[in-house]
């Protein structure tokens, strides 16, 4: 049987403030009237009803059972965060990336006109500088002239023509600005004294006047505002492979009557 000191003991380790027992308990305090309002708030203990004893014996107390009471979880509220996550996007909204094509370089070359009779030879400046009298590729330019019936001692018609004209600026000085500058050039001779024959001696000769590549040597081309056309290969490419020069002739005897039939 409990006291009343160790009774609250108990209550106050099971963290009970307030309690109404089912029962008088003996050796109990009596109980205060304020706590028997309905509107105070208390928190009951349930404690097991005791059985009533024989008068004799007395009634044996039970060790009361506090009811579990489960704490409610307050959330906090945070405030949200006013800058956004930035969204990656899908695969399906990714823009398209464009592959830009890279500058082409503007080519690089010099050639020289000249006039032998009836013809107008377009041929390559291997080294950019303008013929010398006693320059290999020169004696073998004037060789070439004599078998094909023609003045070995050609007339230069202007300055040589070098590309890249400007070493800066933002003007096009791609391949078809080049070919446009060299057709025009050429055409602007032809009125001025037309031709039977134009000789195209060397690959950028070949190349950005007439639009032809290397497969085109030895063979007559027609050219659209320019007329006949003869590819042949370059100066110094016929010093370094001199087998070449029999195909060069071969080819030459099938043309040679274009402009010897001109008085």
């Amino acid at each position: 049987m409990l006291i009343e000191s160790r009774r609250r003991a108990y209550l106050s380790a099971m963290q009970v403030v307030h309690w109404l027992p089912r029962a008088e308990l003996p050796f109990a305090a009596p109980s205060r009237p304020e706590l028997l309002l309905p509107q105070a708030p208390v928190e009951e203990v349930e404690l097991e009803a005791l059985a009533p004893a024989p008068a004799a014996a007395p009634v044996a107390p039970v060790a009361p059972q506090a009811r579990s009471i489960e704490r409610p979880k307050i959330e906090i509220p945070r405030p949200a965060s006013s800058v956004k996550p930035a969204v990656k996007p899908t695969e399906t909204e990714a823009e398209p990336v464009v592959a830009r094509a890279a500058p082409v370089p503007p080519p690089r070359f010099a050639l020289q006109l000249l006039r032998a009779g009836s013809c107008l030879v377009l041929v390559e400046l291997a080294t950019g500088q303008p013929f010398q009298s006693r320059d290999p590729s020169y004696l073998l330019l004037k060789d070439m002239l004599r078998a094909a019936g023609l003045p070995d001692a050609p007339q230069i018609i202007g300055e040589p023509i070098r590309w890249p004209l400007l070493v800066r600026g933002n003007m096009d000085q791609g391949p078809e600005a080049a070919r446009d500058f060299v057709q025009g050039f050429i055409q602007a001779r032809l009125e001025e004294s037309p031709c039977t024959c134009l000789w195209l001696i060397g690959l950028p000769a070949l190349r950005f006047a007439a639009q032809a590549e290397a497969p085109a040597y030895y063979q007559e081309l027609q050219v659209e505002a320019l007329g006949t056309a003869w590819a042949l290969p370059g100066l110094e490419l016929l010093m370094d492979e001199p087998q070449r020069k029999a195909d060069v002739w071969q080819a030459m005897r099938q043309l040679m009557a274009r402009w010897k039939s001109v008085e």
